[in-house]
């Protein structure tokens, strides 16, 4: 018998997985000149000083060798007190588990507790990732819609006429990517109840907690229903330490022993000088300092970017209250999809927006902007994109 030759061999599960959107704009705006990007989700500003001479302490101390699987004790100790001091959140540290970022944190829960025949509700628009890794897990997708005259806040009701008895969990994001939407008390405490009463997981994702404006609050969900909560976050926004790769997930402990056991697997550990400079970002006053700074500067651009969307001809902007995007309505009586929009943008504005459809088909007919760019771009951005629309 012969076979055939093949220069590679793929396992089918690949094939699942979609190419980003948002990668495939950043390319295509890649081979233009004079492009100015709203597009990219990352701070623009440098990680802090004092969390970057920790690193370099701790490198010099001999920090390069493998560290426990779950993580340093010490940095496990000091989320804990976080948690505690911010929250007044009791949380043990052998909970917590040290990521490589909150994309290990949302893979390895998917992983954890999905298999072939459950059912994972993942809210429409939604940050991209949660149902590639879905799929992954081989779960089934059920979108729940998030919708303006509700703030895009998840509808407590919605979700109950969604969840069968193959339901196994929830994803949350708040505050929100893509929409800047915030999570109120209310809504937070009827979800907790809901998960504990079908007896789901939430998987909540919550990176943006620091960037609030207009005096909003967040709360994180492991306070309304904590034996039901696997609670992932980064360091990446709230310390502007996206290439760092550090985060953490915080479970129930049974959870938290299968996570880690994955974990071992998958990366072994997180950086040991990398967590030790977590230990500083969490205990430093100076670090929370420049988290401060951050957070006032982007609440500048906020307000100085929907000064500007408000008074564009075809848009209409969401006023967000987290994170660091602005969710913007196309008129529907320009009869163009968000992808053609986006596309009409960088070609006769040179400007980067996202579609909405990037995060799921209950984004079409929206665009996402950030404003984690200088304040000088943004207003040629802006200007850019006035000129453009007032033309259409």
């Amino acid at each position: 018998m012969r076979y055939r030759k093949r220069k590679y061999f793929l396992a089918g599960r690949i094939n699942l997985i979609q190419r980003s959107k948002i990668r495939e704009l950043f390319e295509k705006a890649s081979k233009m000149k004079g492009v100015i990007s709203l597009g990219i989700g990352e701070p623009d500003f440098g990680t802090p000083e004092v969390i970057k001479d920790a690193a370099k302490r701790a490198l010099e101390e001999g920090y390069t060798h493998y560290t426990p699987n779950a993580g340093i004790p010490e940095f496990r100790e000091a989320i804990a007190e976080y948690y505690h001091d911010f929250y007044k959140i009791d949380v043990d540290p052998s909970n917590i588990i040290v990521t490589a970022g909150a994309y290990e944190a949302t893979y390895l829960a998917f992983q954890s507790l999905l298999e072939a025949g459950d059912d994972v509700i993942i809210p429409d628009p939604a940050f991209v990732c949660y149902v590639e890794d879905a799929k992954i897990a081989e779960a089934g997708i059920l979108r729940v819609p998030l919708r303006e005259e509700n703030k895009f806040r998840i509808d407590p009701d919605e979700l109950v006429e969604m969840i069968t008895k193959r339901t196994r969990m929830l994803v949350m994001n708040y505050p929100n990517n893509p929409t800047g939407a915030i999570l109120d008390k209310k809504t937070a405490r009827a979800i907790g109840e809901i998960a504990e009463d079908y007896n789901i997981y939430i998987l909540t994702d919550e990176p943006y907690e620091h960037f609030l404006y207009e005096g909003a609050k967040h709360y994180p969900m492991i306070k309304y229903a904590p034996d039901n909560t696997v609670l992932a976050n980064s360091f990446s926004k709230t310390f502007a330490m996206t290439g760092w790769r550090l985060g953490f997930t915080i479970a129930p402990v049974q959870v938290i022993r299968d996570m880690i056991k994955l974990h071992a697997y998958v990366i072994g550990n997180v950086t040991s000088f990398v967590q030790i400079a977590g230990i500083t970002a969490l205990r430093d006053k100076r670090s929370w300092e420049a988290v401060e700074r951050m957070r006032e500067t982007y609440d500048e651009r906020r307000k100085l970017v929907m000064k500007y969307l408000s008074k564009m001809p075809h848009i209409t902007p969401f006023r967000p209250k987290g994170a660091f995007y602005i969710w913007v309505k196309i008129d529907p009586e320009l009869d163009m999809s968000s992808e053609d929009f986006a596309d009409w943008l960088l070609e006769n504005a040179r400007v980067v927006v996202i579609p909405g459809t990037a995060f799921g088909k209950h984004g079409e007919g929206w665009v996402r902007i950030s404003y984690a760019t200088k304040k000088e771009q943004l207003i040629e951005a802006m200007e850019r994109m006035h000129a453009a629309l007032s033309k259409m």
